[in-house]
């Protein structure tokens, strides 16, 4: 055996079961073609080992540390490249870690803490991003012009000590698809969840790779929220199959809030079970029970996905929101006035909007670049115009513009953003460039009830008949949306524009019974009755609305919703005829 100083570079690629389930044979051909065009190429040029792959994963060696980090970034860059034409849900992604330390060589082989920590920093990285050892750092600092991040010392599983980990990651702009973990933010700014591998309850081992595919697409689909940070899927893969402490293993993974949850496949049926849980305290923030008929197993698994990353954002989002309020004012920072912000966005009222203002103006002045506090300030103008707040409405949707375009060049990949850019154009009575932006909020992040209801209400506005689709699936989504009263109604008026009077009629009752004095639900439920020769019950609905809120009615008389101005006008034919 012979010892020897080396930089051991270990790379695993992302999602490979899920991957070769879905298409194992489209999958071996294009790790093929990267390994021959791209990655075996790259190693050479910079001198690399290959000591050993696994198929999915690679143990390199090389002699010069510079040389094994410039390299790194260049592959990421490279499969990058590659790999940017494909969906998302497909792309062949790596992670990376390097480790410079004493190694020993038996044979071909490598060994010893060295080659354990390089695996270990390789299961920190995110997909296309690379981790490295301190003395990694400390050798190319200055040598390369290679952003990294320090992302502190962390425990790892069977290594006694902490490590000191420095990230680096793609540039976000060129590719907002890329799945984000934590970086350099810590819990004094926003929080980070772990998503543990859910258990298979099968007592089929067959039965895994429903319960692991599941684990992965969660992780996936949580990384489209950039409010908050996603922990890495290696990481916290290793907590498979062990028995897990909850306060242990967030403490360990760096993350205050962990996702936990058990997957029971039975002949046709399938039941998943998941739970939110706070790691600082272990008590649990929310749990949900879902069954579905086992017709197509990637439908259901999608639909599992979909729904969970849709509920988890809010609920998490809730729980900071409470933990926040404990703090004094002098304490709070920029994550902590955007939660803020949002809870008084919420009330829909003109001082509210006001106060909330302040807020995020306070978090810009801490975080110039803070996306969503920048967002919030958009949203706060845009509901201005909805409340009709301020006279000139122009005025008011320019600012909100403004915001938005800002929150967009700060992240680019930011839903909220996007939509709120829509909402702008739209009071502009811009609405192509609404509906396009509305697109891009929904392609950004797809398990968004927001954007996705408000794609629909912008379709249905611009005589799209898919627009009450949208919206129903984001009813789906999210039942237990606080803002679902008024979502309902815009899916009322949409089935009222389609000329289906008792799904109108039914939308906005529901919308009454969340809540009984939201005026607009009234009138949309009169508007339906009157089409469905329902007179007086049309009638005691419009006396409602106007208890309510005097003047509706009448001002509803210049209503003007849709582009096409015929829409507008049957809209109200049945009002005309019991007036």
């Amino acid at each position: 055996m012979e010892r020897r100083l080396a930089a051991i570079l270990d790379a695993d690629m992302v999602g490979y079961s899920r991957l070769m389930a879905a298409d194992e044979v489209g999958t071996i051909s294009r790790l093929k073609a990267l390994r021959d065009g791209v990655i075996d190429p790259k190693l050479g040029q910079f001198g690399g080992r290959i000591v050993k792959t696994t198929g999915d994963g690679l143990l390199v060696e090389f002699a010069s540390v510079v040389d094994a980090v410039q390299c790194a970034v260049e592959l990421q860059q490279a499969i990058r490249g590659q790999e940017v034409g494909q969906p998302e849900k497909t792309r062949i992604r790596y992670r990376i870690g390097i480790n410079l330390s004493d190694i020993v060589a038996d044979g071909d082989d490598i060994l010893g803490d060295g080659v354990n920590i390089a695996a270990r920093l390789q299961a920190l990285a995110e997909p296309g991003g690379l981790c490295v050892s301190a003395s990694v750092f400390d050798q190319v600092r200055g040598r390369l012009d290679v952003p990294f991040v320090d992302a502190g010392d962390r425990q790892v599983k069977n290594i006694e000590r902490p490590i000191r980990v420095w990230r680096w990651r793609p540039e976000p702009k060129a590719d907002p698809g890329d799945p984000r973990i934590e970086s350099s933010r810590t819990f004094s700014d926003e929080p980070a969840i772990a998503v543990l591998p859910f258990t298979n309850m099968s007592g089929d081992p067959e039965q895994e790779y429903f319960s692991d595919g599941l684990t992965e697409d969660i992780i996936t689909a949580l990384t489209h929220w950039r409010s908050f940070a996603v922990i890495a899927r290696n990481s916290c893969f290793a907590y498979k199959n062990a028995a897990v402490n909850i306060k242990q293993a967030a403490r360990d993974l760096g993350a205050r809030y962990l996702l936990e949850g058990s997957v029971r496949k039975e002949s046709a049926q399938v039941r998943v079970s998941a739970q939110l849980i706070d790691g600082t305290s272990g008590h649990h923030l929310w749990a949900e029970r879902y069954d579905f008929e086992l017709v197509d197993i990637f439908a259901i698994q999608d639909e599992i996905v979909q729904q969970i990353a849709a509920i988890v954002a809010p609920e998490l989002a809730r729980a900071e929101l409470q933990r926040s309020s404990g703090k004094q004012n002098k304490d709070l920072n920029a994550w902590d006035l955007c939660l803020r912000g949002m809870a008084l966005l919420r009330k829909r009222t003109p001082e509210d909007n006001a106060a909330a203002r302040e807020l995020f103006t306070r978090a810009i002045d801490i975080r110039p670049d803070y996306s969503d506090a920048h967002a919030g300030l958009a949203m706060s103008h845009n509901m201005d115009n909805l409340l009709g707040a301020e006279a000139d409405r122009e005025q008011t949707a320019n600012r909100a513009m403004a915001a938005a375009r800002r929150a967009i060049e700060c992240d680019d990949a930011s839903s909220w953003a996007h939509h709120e850019l829509s909402t702008a154009y739209q009071w502009l009575d811009r609405i192509e460039d609404a509906l396009a932006e509305a697109k891009i909020a929904v392609e950004l992040n797809p398990n968004d009830a927001y954007a996705l209801h408000a794609l629909g209400n912008k379709s249905d506005l611009a005589g799209d008949p898919r627009g009450i689709a949208f919206m129903e699936r984001a009813q789906k989504l999210n039942p237990t949306d606080a803002r679902l009263h008024s979502h309902l109604t815009f899916l009322a008026r949409a089935y009222l524009h389609a000329g289906n009077y008792r799904d109108a009629l039914d939308r906005a009752r529901q919308a009454i019974r969340r809540r009984p004095d939201y005026a607009p639900a009234y009138f949309v439920a009169a508007l339906a009755l009157a089409q469905l020769d329902q007179p007086d019950a049309a009638r005691a609905m419009l006396r409602k609305c106007e208890e309510l809120s005097p003047g509706l009615t009448q001002a509803r008389w210049n209503w003007k919703p849709y582009v096409d101005p015929l829409s507008n006008q049957r809209l109200l034919e049945g009002l005309r005829r019991i007036e």
